[in-house]
């Protein structure tokens, strides 16, 4: 068997983990943090962090596609390692060190659960905490 496919779903599970927390990543720095700053009265933080990073901007003006984008490579990631990884595992994926295999599965695990918080901590502060707050403040 040829050493290059046998790495190769592996190798993909671990991809999708680090776009998907590339990207979570992305829309919590966008849009997530600066809404949270200026909730405890930190907008001299954010207008500096904005002078300095000025794409943020750009990112912030197209949050629907940014979380939307997030959330597809969240959700393919899910797939992968929960319904394609374990048929895989079945046909003998990694027959020289199976101790490897385990370990990137672990790491792959817990790159996508941080990923997927860390999204969902972005999703609650971009679009809920917002109308939360109008609500309370009645």
């Amino acid at each position: 068997m040829n050493p290059a496919t046998t790495q190769n779903p592996q190798r993909r599970s671990a991809m999708l983990s680090y776009f998907s927390l590339f990207t979570s990543l992305s829309t919590l720095v966008c849009c997530a943090l600066p809404s949270l700053l200026v909730l405890f009265g930190l907008g001299a933080s954010v207008a500096s962090m904005l002078a300095f990073t000025p794409w943020l901007v750009a990112l912030s003006r197209h949050k629907v596609w940014t979380f939307s984008i997030s959330g597809a490579l969240i959700g393919l990631s899910f797939v992968n390692l929960y319904y394609f990884v374990p048929r895989l595992k079945g046909g003998d994926v990694c027959v020289d060190d199976g101790s490897a295999c385990r370990d990137t599965s672990r790491v792959s695990n817990v790159l996508l659960w941080v990923s997927a918080g860390i999204y969902a901590l972005g999703f609650f502060v971009a679009y809920a905490l917002g109308p939360i707050l109008t609500r309370l403040d009645r």
